[in-house]
């Protein structure tokens, strides 16, 4: 195994088990170290620190390891261990087989129903996140699990040269509960030109279940895995506030948030998005669950033009919404992006709370790793400012417990969110 060498004093954020290396704290690397190596990490003096994947760039190092080890199957078998082992303890996750989506659902993970049980009345979920990168001690990595299938995600060149060596440490520790594992690393490696595709089995059933809703997921060409699952508690909040609303749902990609609305009972949803892809499958999505349903309608349009044209809260006029979704994709990707960021979730939420109706309730988030909470608090604050409301905070809002946040890497709170009632 190949080492590193750090300067001297660059030892100290590891020593507090943070996971990621910077360039900048390495002072030599022994010759011929290629990149997505696996490299011990010694100290200026010679004293082990860590194991970890190299890869050129800002982030030298991920940390795989702060034991002296070598990364091999028991490695993967133990670290998804782990994870699954913690989704069992928060019940997203059946210590025994799961249920397949063509089975009859569960009202708990571990027992069955009449077939003839109504699924809005089912709270069967089937779709989690198993590893989450860093917060799973796994930095790079990703696995979303959908019914009997897993779709495997890199976000390094350590994670995807490693990737035959995890699926076959997931296909044991998964035994019973995965069938399939689809590698899906195209759009997060795209210097790399990795194939997408199915590491282990192969099914065209793409049908997914989350608290009784069904969903299809498009792990072939869709964004992310295939479905933000980081959303699922945000989704069953959002349905609470339904009942007998106007929903407009912004940035909508496969309409979660719209058909978890129409089970709450609103009185109409309007999806929005501006790829032609998320609005039909959004369409699909709504027709699964509440096929011929009045109420909803897709619109394939930008967002901030489809809000300039919705009619100011005084009018008269029906297209004005009191309940209203803002979930748009990272305005942010890196820090340099920040302050454009930042106006732009001042300028997307202020007309928000320009045309939403008195009463209305904002639901509005932000998934930019590089916008603290603080940081998307005062945009949304100055954006109520401008548009002159009156506005309460009635949640905050983050990611579920599936994808948890390293103690010692906060840089993992990515997904923040408010719940907003507007005068």
């Amino acid at each position: 195994m190949k080492q590193i060498y750090l300067k001297r004093g660059k030892e100290e954020s590891l020593r507090r088990y943070h996971p990621w290396i910077f360039s900048g704290a390495i002072h030599h690397i022994d010759k011929d170290v290629e990149e997505g190596s696996v490299v011990r990490v010694l100290t200026e003096s010679g004293d082990f620190i860590a194991v970890g994947h190299y890869q050129q760039g800002s982030i030298a190092v991920r940390v795989l390891t702060f034991n002296d080890v070598e990364i091999d199957h028991l490695f993967w078998t133990s670290r998804l261990q782990s994870a699954l082992q913690m989704r069992i303890a928060i019940g997203l996750a059946c210590p025994c087989e799961t249920v397949s989506p063509s089975q009859p659902l569960a009202t708990s993970p571990c027992e069955t129903v009449s077939p003839s049980q109504p699924l809005a009345t089912s709270r069967e979920t089937n779709a989690f996140r198993l590893v989450h990168g860093e917060g799973d001690h796994l930095p790079g990595l990703i696995i979303d699990v959908y019914g009997d299938t897993a779709v495997m995600q890199a976000h390094s060149i350590g994670m995807h040269l490693a990737r035959h060596a995890i699926a076959k440490a997931l296909a044991q520790v998964m035994a019973d509960r995965i069938h399939n594992i689809y590698y899906k690393s195209e759009t997060t490696l795209p210097f790399m030109e990795p194939e997408n595709g199915f590491l282990l089995g192969h099914t065209d059933n793409n049908i997914a279940v989350e608290n009784g809703l069904r969903f299809y997921v498009d792990w072939l060409r869709g964004q992310k895995t295939g479905f933000f699952v980081d959303q699922r508690d945000n989704r069953a909040l959002l349905e609470q506030y339904a009942q007998g609303r106007r929903v407009l749902n912004m940035f909508c990609y496969t309409g979660g948030f719209s058909f978890y609305a129409m089970r709450g009972g609103a009185e109409l949803v309007h999806s929005v998005d501006s790829s032609a892809k998320a609005i039909e499958l959004t369409r699909r999505n709504v027709e699964l669950n509440y096929p011929g349903d009045p109420r909803h309608e897709a619109f394939c349009e930008d967002a901030f033009k489809y809000l300039d044209n919705i009619h100011h809260p005084t009018s008269d006029n029906r297209r004005a919404y009191d309940l209203i979704i803002l979930d748009p994709p990272a305005f942010a990707k890196h820090r340099g992006a920040l302050h454009n960021a930042l106006k732009g979730y001042t300028r997307l939420n202020q007309k928000a709370f320009e045309k939403i109706e008195r009463g209305g309730i904002l639901f509005t988030f932000s998934c930019s790793q590089v916008v603290t909470k603080d940081h998307f608090r005062n945009a949304v604050f100055t954006a109520a400012a401008l548009a002159g409301r009156k506005v309460r905070i009635l949640h905050q809002l983050h990611q579920p417990s599936d994808h948890p946040i390293n103690i010692y890497h906060p840089e993992g709170e990515y997904l923040k969110g408010l719940v907003l009632y507007v005068e």
